[in-house]
């Protein structure tokens, strides 16, 4: 080691600048690799315990010895004794090095820095100040360092730099780690359930044709070898129906959706949901659902079904709030849309609470702006808003005694929508009239509309049965169920503009 080097180290990080800490770093690194000690030439360690094993069965494991590896978070006293700090997955434990009981290799230890990841072995053991430790006999440089943790009391705050650096934000914020592994748990429960009850998860291509299953503007690539203009998928619905045509009753997709939209603490241009479909029900059956799995979920990963999101108490108990988007409109607008004959009455009432008309919208798509922009932030407890107009619906089933409406739901959760539902159209004569209206739209220049699917179409005219469809955002589900108030937060790589 370099006299200067040797001066840093007495001196500790603390006192340098961060281009020194990179220069001693990588001179620390080369001395390793003079020495035929490169620690990124280790393929393996072996490891007994982890830190939470340890920490959590003190009485049974007092006098073990015990191997772990994790990363060194502190380093305390540098005389003939220290006291670190080793975080492994399951979180930190403390770790007594000894000059007289590591020999030689104590020098060694001196030299490893916070950051680094290190394998242990030694005697598990109990502080005087009554600290679960282990007493180091053993240590093994795993690999170096060569960037310093953000400065210890501090840590990484900077809300960019932690989303651009999930890494680091990972090693520094045990929070963020819980998120993350609450999301996992969540995920795993969503699947249980249904696997219990009969639904089969499966796959659809990510890679589509058609833009089709929901109104959005997708993301465009090319297949070279087809020479063909293909689109990421908004949605799987389309294809998952046709596996109801197949035969198949239950079927579920869990996995990532595309859409070439804007960007907002509530929506990432790429994202999860759970699409299901389930033949011989209907949109009630999709509700019922809806409140039992997202209620058992909270049970199971959380032990209660009353959660606090951002400060307000939510009860997800079932028995959820249901009422149609025109009932809520007269609830909460405090107007009747309900006898509105044409697009020019509706726009009147509209104007009335203050929604702006500012371009030409059917009477359907008014009610529902006005039901956008007057209502949805009066939903805070779960609430099942139905019958949605036929305009906004192009693949639900139109209800039997108003053919203007929907059996359609959406569920609202603390003012955000987190699950869409219909009783799905399978008329094939009325599925391919909806989608050419989409497809008009689409041609005067909305991006959102539909396109026309001829071979989803073609899959009806061979006869679908009743079938209830459900889509449920996960990532709205996990902000929710980890009180997180941006998406970005449950998002392991989030959606960044390059720097």
């Amino acid at each position: 080691m370099s006299e200067q080097t040797k001066n840093h180290d007495q001196q500790g990080e603390q006192e340098l600048s961060l281009s020194e800490i990179l220069q001693v770093r990588r001179e620390k690194l080369q001395e390793l690799i003079d020495a035929g000690e490169c620690p990124y030439e280790i393929t393996k360690y072996n490891i007994s315990h982890h830190a939470a094993d340890i920490t959590d069965n003190f009485d049974a494991m007092e006098g073990m010895n015990v191997s772990l590896a994790g990363r060194l978070m502190s380093k305390r006293g540098m005389g003939k004794a220290s006291f670190c700090d080793l975080q492994d997955e399951s979180g930190r434990i403390q770790l007594y090095v000894r000059e007289d009981k590591l020999g030689e290799s104590y020098a060694k230890f001196r030299k490893v820095d916070i950051g680094d990841i290190i394998g242990v072995s030694g005697e598990v053991f109990r502080t005087q100040k009554g600290e679960v430790s282990i007493k180091v006999s053993e240590f093994t440089l795993l690999s170096k360092s060569l960037q310093p943790l953000p400065e210890k009391y501090h840590g990484l705050k900077d809300t960019d730099l932690r989303y651009r650096q999930r890494y680091v934000d990972l090693i520094v914020n045990p929070d963020v780690r819980r998120t993350f592994a609450t999301r996992s748990k969540i995920i795993s429960a969503i699947r249980n359930y249904l696997d219990a009850r009969g639904y089969m998860e499966v796959e659809t291509p990510i890679l589509n044709t058609i833009a089709g299953g929901a109104s959005a503007k997708p993301f465009v690539t090319h297949h070279n070898t087809l020479d063909l203009e293909m689109f990421l998928r908004i949605a799987p619905e389309l294809y998952l129906k046709r596996l109801i045509v197949g035969g198949f009753e239950k079927v579920y997709e869990m996995g990532r959706l595309f859409r070439n939209e804007g960007m907002s603490p509530r929506h990432n241009p790429e994202f999860t949901t759970i699409e299901i479909y389930e033949a011989y029900t209907d949109y009630e059956g999709m509700m019922n659902l809806t409140e039992q799995l997202i209620s058992t979920v909270a049970q199971e990963v959380l032990g209660t079904t009353s959660i606090t999101y951002q400060g307000e108490e939510i009860n997800l108990a079932p028995g959820w709030e249901r009422m149609t988007m025109l009932d809520s409109i007269k609830k909460y607008a405090n107007v009747d849309m309900s006898a509105v004959k044409d697009a020019d009455e509706a726009k009147k009432i509209a104007e009335s609470v203050g929604v702006k008309i500012d371009k030409p919208l059917s009477c359907g798509e008014i009610i529902n702006l006005v039901f956008e922009e007057r209502v949805e932030d009066k939903l805070v407890q779960p609430t099942f808003i139905t019958h949605y107009p036929v305009e906004v619906s192009p693949l639900a089933k139109r209800c039997a005694d108003n053919p203007d409406f929907t059996e359609r739901f959406e569920v609202f959760i603390t003012r955000r929508e987190f699950g869409n539902a219909f009783s799905e159209l399978n008329d094939p004569i009325d599925q391919r009239e909806r989608f050419m209206e989409q497809a008009a739209k689409h041609a005067a220049g909305d991006e959102e509309a539909n396109l026309p699917d001829d071979d989803f179409v073609l899959s009806l005219e061979y006869g679908m049965p009743p079938t209830g469809g459900l889509g449920i955002g996960i990532d709205r589900l996990i902000m929710l169920l980890t009180d997180s108030a941006s998406i970005r937060d449950v998002l392991l790589f989030p959606t960044m503009k390059p720097v």
